[in-house]
């Protein structure tokens, strides 16, 4: 019998865990691989609930396959042809963002009692795992996800309040959204606060400008926002030092033409990038991009995993959100 059937049966008996409660758990895992963070982040996540507390698992490699960008940028896209927007400046595309999203009219507030859909393309080989059998020692599993779910818009049995929890219900978002000043300087501090940085020698704080990218991403990506909250979101973006567009339009994990606002990750060999619809200027997905060669070795205890190697142009992680909306009860879709 292999370690996986093993450790399956151990837990066999478990009741399968309410998704709208772990949902904070599978952002926090897909944040925490795409940062690099250590696995202290992801104890909570859905994937790895199930497995049970009898065994310690450690999540190793992330990509078995690695995605690139095309040699020759794809420039037929709608924010290339129309010739009114130039992907050379953040600014230029972010301040047009703005303006687009302040002509929207906001839809009502959500109510309590409704629930938030979201189906989630992933661009990447199912992530692998070790997992450490008490009897047995370590085994390979794979770790997978499903692509729509459903978290009430006042989640606030699974909201975590601890410093360093990147998690905020959607009622939350949306209200701290609409408070944000106008005043791109005020705007930013208010983000980081809301979303704190590390404190510790495990989870250390990160520079200023750092830390608000990562924190506006987060910001961005949350759904719903006010169109007008947004756009006061945009503009402080471009504010962010070391933020830059791609001058091309990038595919998405959906293969969509989309925007890269981009900031290279400090003491790191890698970007993150926030994408943006160039249709609508709304949130599309994000990546991370490796922007030089560099080779990676890790452990856990005393396993060493095999060196990986990664190329400049590399695509790490890619996720593309392509429903979102509100509905009236858990499984409904729009």
């Amino acid at each position: 019998m292999d370690e996986m059937t093993r450790l399956r049966e151990l837990r066999a008996d478990a009741p399968v865990p309410d998704r709208s409660a772990l949902a904070p758990g599978r952002l926090r895992l897909t944040r925490a691989v795409a940062s690099g963070r250590r696995a202290r982040r992801l104890r909570a996540d859905w994937r790895i609930a199930s497995v049970g507390a009898a065994a310690a698992i450690t999540v190793a490699a992330v990509l078995g396959t690695q995605l690139v960008d095309a040699a020759a940028p794809d420039r037929s896209g709608p924010a290339a042809t129309t010739g009114t927007l130039r992907l050379d400046s953040p600014a230029e595309v972010l301040n047009r963002a703005a303006d687009a999203m302040e002509k929207q009219e906001a839809a009502p507030e959500p109510r309590d009692d409704q629930w938030i859909y979201t189906r989630t393309v992933m661009a990447q080989s199912p992530q692998k795992m070790m997992v450490r059998s008490p009897q047995k020692g370590p085994a390979v599993g794979r770790i997978t996800y499903d692509p729509d779910n459903w978290v009430p818009y006042d989640n606030s049995a699974a909201a975590k309040n601890g410093k360093d929890d990147d998690y905020r219900t959607s009622r939350q978002v949306y209200r701290a959204a609409n408070e944000l000043p106008d005043d791109p300087a005020r705007l930013l501090a208010k983000v980081r606060s809301f979303y704190p940085t590390g404190n510790t020698a495990e989870n250390p704080p990160e520079a200023e400008a750092q830390h608000s990218f990562r924190a506006m991403g987060l910001m961005v990506e949350a759904y719903p926002i006010a169109p007008a909250a947004l756009a006061r979101i945009y503009r402080a973006l471009a504010t962010v030092p070391g933020v830059h567009v791609t001058d091309h339009l990038v595919k998405d994990a959906a293969g969509r033409e989309s925007i890269a606002i981009t900031r290279k990750e400090d003491g790191s060999h890698e970007q993150r990038e926030i994408l943006l619809d160039p249709h609508d200027f709304s949130y599309a997905g994000m990546r991370f991009v490796v922007t030089e060669d560099y080779e990676y070795k890790s452990s856990a205890g005393k396993v060493q995993f095999p060196t990986e190697k990664f190329k400049a142009g590399q695509i790490k992680i890619s996720q593309a959100r392509v429903k979102a909306a509100v509905v009236d009860a858990k499984r409904e879709k729009p």
